[in-house]
């Protein structure tokens, strides 16, 4: 196996090398202006690492895997071409006005309560740009009113006239019939046809989305359709920037569905968030192989914190319809929650509270946290954790980054001692202990809503400040066993290697496996196995465009599934694909129920109230190698290693500066035990060991913490 992949933070980019047997991690700085150029800087430190030269890795090399958030930040700053929608005559107003709550979509909890300063976020189509045809689909996919062409030729020249140059098509039940907007599609390129000069892009709802819901269907397409250009350039040039190196294969884009594709069967929305949902599928793939049970994923990064749930079993988390940015959409997405706390957080007095408050705005990596010396002037996480002892000033990012404490001291001077009437230690202290706890609450919070009790899980620390900052979360959280993964650093970087190439197609569905009203068991077998096989066929038709012989490509059925009238809808993955029969019909409601069970406590299943199902979901892939992970498990005698250097470092609860001893983890083994307080040293990242922990080795590099 050769393989490159590669994920791009606000902060770091990060690059998992595998050659052969060999395996290589590597970090650059992430340079926004010219993302190939932090990619250029990472693979060459691999490649120098690993004795290679880049041409010959890219020419040989099978592939290349390619997580980022451009789509992210193009959101977050607007930048994206003028879009039009045509919709169903009477719909023209469904956009702008959005949902009730739409206001607070997207907000932290404290600005949904602010109702008197609530505002709907500006529409990524205007009024003006939005147009209606009259035609009419009923629920049932009968067409009620024809479409009216003369009428689509009308909207559509009135929309490019007005400046439109992406178009979006949602018509109402379009996912039951979508025939009207197929020729919608076809007039447009009527109109306006591909190989001419003035060409447009089209995007249609029910290819995006697949689920009913007229609004979230149609804003789904509107952020594909904002997002398509800015995508499709950014990553061209990436493309042409490997294939100017010798790299002749497509490149790969990591999907937040769990999967990754060919950038020809890409679309924008599937990009975002798609570097921290590898790391989660990288969780999986650790737990899976080596049984260390419940597992809670943590990327701690120089911008944010994300946290993802990996249950033992094979459960799914999917967020429903998520919010992305300040919009509802309606895409499959792995459950991800994304809290504004990394090393470059910046720190700020809070005056309502009278505390410190970190993030969510972000120090980045231009011009970075204070002591980066390269202008930051505000203080932050990493500005905090340099002066409390836990960061070698000389040795940051393998020293590549050296370190200034003058910077850091005089950021927290001026910004928070006066406020907080603190010396700097004591502030940067306060920094650290809030920005543990913040990422603390969050964790708790996620685990208790789904059912789930945080000593029940390990948590998973990665990222460039995850096993630095993860003793002082786990306290917070309650949480016993912390398993910093192998090539912590770049874990999600990893995660991007290990993804199949995987495609999600799913469809609204009202099947009731279980009526309580008649007590009848669901029996219309040949309807729920034409949709299933419609959706595989889907699957089939991406992959075998993508190159793959059909007996290759694999299928695996998902169903949204709830008791009765519930809000709570459990995504559940079964054996089979098919129902044959009422045993079949029985099973699959055994495992909902077991499901439901482990999730929210033994006697909580309710099938008198009925059992529905709302989705019908089949993800279609490919299986390919993977990286192998060792055992977890030593049993072994263990001896305390002797420490490189020792300095002073200071601790929650210590009154004073400690002599903590420092170790290389260069130097340990799975023979090792490291009792705390201590520090372990690697090439990319911190492990900090706090009082009343010890960290145990394991022979592949990763690292266990465990309390005393």
């Amino acid at each position: 196996m050769k393989r490159i992949s590669v994920d791009i933070g606000g902060t770091f980019t990060d690059c998992f090398f595998v050659w052969e047997e060999k395996y290589v991690e590597a970090k650059a700085l992430t340079t926004h202006h010219n993302l190939a150029l932090g990619f250029n800087e990472a693979l060459d430190l691999a490649c120098s690492r690993a004795g290679l030269d880049r041409d010959q890795v890219l020419s040989e090399v099978d592939s290349v895997r390619y997580a980022t958030t451009l789509g992210t930040n193009a959101l977050i700053e607007r930048k994206g071409p003028k879009v039009g929608a045509i919709v169903t005559h009477g719909f023209e107003d469904t956009i702008p006005l959005s949902r009730g709550r739409g206001y607070g979509e997207g907000l932290d909890p404290s600005m949904q309560q602010n109702l008197p300063a609530a505002e709907r976020p500006d529409p990524l189509v205007p009024r003006q740009l939005i147009r209606s045809v009259k035609e009419r689909v009923n629920s049932a996919g009968k067409v009620v009113v024809p479409l009216h062409e003369k009428d689509v030729r009308t909207m559509v020249r009135e929309l490019v006239d007005a400046g439109a140059e992406a178009l979006v098509v949602s018509l109402t039940n379009a996912t039951e019939n979508p025939d009207h907007e197929l020729r919608i599609q076809e007039i447009i390129l009527e109109e306006y046809p591909p190989h001419e000069l003035g060409a447009i892009p089209v995007l249609l709802g029910h290819q995006v989305s697949g689920r009913k819901g007229e609004y979230v269907r149609a804003t789904s397409t509107i952020v594909d359709g904002f997002l398509h250009e800015i995508m499709f350039h950014a990553l061209s040039q990436l493309a042409n920037n490997l294939r100017e190196s010798g790299y002749d294969k497509p490149m790969l884009v990591i999907h937040n569905s769990g999967g990754m594709a060919q950038m020809n069967s890409t679309d924008a929305l599937q990009t975002i968030h798609s570097g921290p949902i590898a790391g989660v599928g990288a969780a999986e793939h650790l737990a899976g192989e080596t049984g260390i049970g419940h597992v809670i994923s943590t990327d701690m990064g120089g911008t944010s914190f994300d946290i993802g749930l990996v249950p033992e079993g094979g459960v799914k988390h999917y967020d429903f319809q998520p919010t992305i940015d300040r919009w509802l959409v309606s895409v499959p997405m792995i459950h991800l929650l994304t809290l504004g706390a990394g090393g470059g957080s910046i720190a700020s007095y809070d005056r309502i509270h009278k505390g410190v408050k970190l993030g969510p705005e972000s120090a980045g990596s231009d011009p970075g946290p204070a002591c980066y010396d390269r202008g930051g002037l505000r203080a932050t996480v990493t500005d905090a954790d340099l002066l409390l002892g836990y960061l070698d000033p000389d040795n940051y990012a393998n020293g590549f980054i050296k370190l200034n404490p003058k910077r850091s001291v005089f950021a927290i001077e001026e910004t928070l001692c006066d406020e907080l009437d603190m010396d700097v230690i004591q502030a940067a202290m306060e920094i650290k202990r809030g920005v543990d706890e913040q990422m603390a609450i969050g964790i708790a919070k996620e685990l208790r809503v789904r059912g789930y009790l945080p000593e029940d899980f390990t948590m998973l620390a990665y990222g460039g400040n995850g096993p630095l900052h993860a003793c002082g979360i786990a306290d917070h959280a309650g949480i016993k066993k912390i398993l910093a993964p192998p090539f912590a650093s770049v874990f999600s970087a990893l995660g991007a290697g290990n993804m199949k190439q995987l495609h999600i197609h799913e469809r609204g569905a009202h099947v009731v496996m279980y009526n309580a009203t008649t007590r009848a068991l669901y029996d219309r077998y040949d309807e729920f196995n034409t949709i299933v096989e419609q959706l595989e066929e889907k699957g089939r038709e991406d992959l075998v465009r993508q190159g793959f012989d059909p007996a290759d490509v694999r299928y695996r059925l998902e169903m949204d599934m709830r008791y009765g009238n519930q809000l709570v809808t459990t995504a559940v993955v079964f054996d089979t694909n098919r129902i044959h029969g009422v045993g079949d019909v029985l099973q699959m409601i055994r495992t909902f129920s077991e499901i439901y069970g482990q999730r929210y406590g033994e006697g909580s299943e309710a099938p008198e109230a009925g059992i529905r199902v709302q989705t019908i979901r089949v993800a279609s892939f490919v299986d390919g190698d993977v990286v192998k992970f060792d055992s977890l498990e030593y049993a072994g005698e263990r001896t305390v290693p002797t420490p490189v250097s020792h300095r002073d470092v200071h601790y929650a609860g210590e009154a004073g500066p400690v002599r903590t001893p420092i170790y290389d983890s260069a130097t340990l083994t799975h023979r090792h035990l490291i009792p705390g307080p201590a520090i372990v040293t690697t090439e990319n990242t911190t492990y900090l060991v706090e009082p009343g922990w010890r960290l145990e080795p394991t022979p592949q590099g990763a690292v266990w913490f465990l309390r005393d």
